[in-house]
């Protein structure tokens, strides 16, 4: 069996492999994810060197390859700093483009990462789930997401239900996209819960929903740079604008733990068939 590494990216937790000879298949993937009878994850990232920068492959929870996770990055990062792969600055060749990834001074368990702006349109819609039309942004954060503006405390936003409910939406296409529930205190705070496609649950943080929460609280004239975004988890992932570019640059800066070394069994791959109630 291949070590692991497991990370935490501001609650969103990942294994990890460095230098894999082979990508694991997709149902060792899920079977590690597996809360409870297995290891447990949001996903899981592999890590190979590419000259002077580090190409990463994410999977999630469910065994199936997604473009882009702005937390499994900064654990990348993280990461590639721990295996000597990089000094204090890394480029990430992710799915979705490179992304340069620093140290934040005087902070080891922090991680910026330096990315474009979303470019793209943040299209109004408003989907009707039981009757309701819930009114909100499709944003484009490297991955969909559906940014939905919550008028109430967010201990009560219904993120298990209704996020689901708008996760597989015919209004976003087969693939659906990612639920952000999100308050603007102010124009420089930002509260989000997220229902995360592929792990098909809420995840504790969100960084393309953070990402995605700002680009549409910008839009609408709710936010201002630099926001700090509070998160489900109870870390603060902060964005900040790096350059006005073309294309503009901003910095997403956040929580990113090493946490172990994991050397699994066979038995973390064999895992009962789900009830017939399930």
């Amino acid at each position: 069996m291949s070590r692991l590494y497991r990370l935490s990216g501001a609650g969103n937790d990942f294994l990890a492999l460095a230098a894999p000879a082979a990508a694991p298949p997709a149902a060792t993937i899920a079977a590690w994810c597996r809360r409870g009878l297995s290891l447990g994850a949001d996903g899981l990232f592999a890590l190979h060197r590419d000259g002077d920068a580090v190409r990463m492959e994410y999977w999630n929870a469910d065994g199936f390859p997604a473009r882009l996770c702005l937390n499994g990055t900064r654990c990348a990062a993280r990461l590639a700093f721990h295996l000597g792969w990089g000094a204090a600055e890394v480029e990430i060749r992710t799915g979705a483009g490179p992304i340069r990834a620093r140290e934040v001074p005087g902070a080891p368990a922090e991680i910026a990462l330096v990315l474009p702006a979303p470019e793209r349109q943040h299209r109004p819609l408003a989907p009707e789930v039981a009757g309701t039309r819930c009114a909100g942004w499709l944003v484009d954060a490297g991955v969909p997401h559906f940014v939905l503006p919550w008028p109430e405390p967010l201990g009560a936003a219904p993120v298990a239900t209704l996020g689901a409910a708008l996760r597989r939406h015919y209004a976003f296409g087969p693939g659906g996209t990612n639920v952000d529930f999100v308050r603007f205190p102010d124009p420089h705070r930002l509260e989000i819960r997220s229902f995360e496609r592929g792990v098909e649950a809420e995840t504790l943080a969100c960084g393309t929903g953070v990402l995605a929460a700002v680009a549409a609280g910008l839009a609408q004239g709710a936010l201002e740079l630099p926001v700090r975004a509070l998160t489900q988890g109870g870390c603060e992932l902060a964005i900040a604008r790096e350059a006005p570019g073309p294309p503009p640059l901003w910095t997403l800066t956040g929580d990113a733990r090493l946490l172990a070394t994991l050397e699994p069994t066979p038995e973390a791959t064999r895992l009962p068939p789900p009830p017939a109630w399930s």
